[in-house]
């Protein structure tokens, strides 16, 4: 072989080395199975609450990634083009959101085509006013936190039960905004004629706009479960379902606390108040509960 030969050769060789680098390739469809997703950093995860009254859980570590947890299993989605709001996409899901006022919407979805959404898995919200994060001390976690009745009150067909999460671990952590709420009736299963309005205040009291609490090791949170003992009857309500446990989710965890707590909502619906420190309100003797 001539040395020009040679060269020629060499030259195709290395050319052929570098191409998987040079040549762009069909990207591997998405897994539709859960994963573990990578850690999100110093980015703290916010909760949604949904209509079904579950919780999606999202972090966002940077503008191009969103990290979501939904029903106990992480999912890592990737920032795509959207014809309004943001769009994130990844492991056979998509979710979507979008500002409304004073609240932020969010789609959880299966993978569409293009920028039209698949079938619908969770429609969601949370208040703006949630959206910034806590001065000091990460999020609770579920399995440090511990749910009782503090107090309740009634009055003219209207209820209110006192909820506290309290924090059973080591150091302080920190809660922002409104817990997800749940019914579930004798059988363990999910009220779902029953779902769970958000709102800064009800029949008793004002109440006021969600702020980021600190809580201390064995100290508490406070917020108010409302609602009302006479059926709508304009609406064909004779009776109220009987829920037998409320499941609740503090903002930014991942997991449900589930405490024993009979009564009989009214009109579909329960009121939540945003998480309060103890310090805001003096909770009233527990006479609500078993009504």
């Amino acid at each position: 072989m001539t040395r020009s030969a040679t060269l020629q050769t060499i030259a195709v060789t290395a050319a052929l080395g570098l191409a998987p680098a040079g040549c762009s390739r069909e990207t591997p469809a998405e897994p539709t199975s859960p994963v573990e997703a990578p850690e999100s950093g110093t980015a703290a995860a916010v909760g949604y609450a949904c209509e079904s009254g579950k919780m999606v859980v999202v972090g966002y570590p940077d503008a191009q990634t969103a990290r979501l947890s939904y029903e106990g299993k992480d999912y890592a989605l990737t920032s795509v083009v959207s014809a309004s709001g943001a769009r994130y996409a990844g492991q056979g899901l998509e979710w979507r959101t979008a500002g409304r006022g004073d609240l932020e919407s969010g789609m959880l979805s299966r993978a569409g085509s293009g920028d039209q959404p698949g079938v619908v898995v969770e429609r969601c919200s949370r208040p703006v006013a949630a959206v910034a994060p806590p001065p000091s001390g990460a999020p609770c976690a579920a399995e440090n936190l511990r749910l009782a009745v503090e107090g309740g009150d009634a009055g003219m067909g209207h209820r209110v039960t006192t909820l506290a999460l309290r924090n059973a671990g080591t150091g302080a952590c920190t809660v922002t905004g409104y817990p997800s709420v749940s019914l579930l009736d004798g059988e363990g299963r999910l009220l779902t004629g029953v779902r769970a309005v958000q709102t800064p205040g009800g029949y008793f009291g004002q109440g006021g706009a969600p702020t980021p609490v600190e809580i201390r090791p064995q100290q508490a949170a406070w917020f108010d479960l409302a609602w009302t003992v006479i059926p709508h009857e304009d609406q064909g309500e004779t009776t109220c379902p009987s829920a037998k446990t409320v499941r609740v989710t503090a903002p930014g965890a991942a997991t449900a606390i589930a405490l024993p707590l009979a009564f009989t909502p009214c009109g579909g619906q329960v009121e939540v108040s945003p998480l309060r420190p103890v310090a805001d309100g003096t909770a009233q003797p527990a006479k609500a509960a078993a009504n």
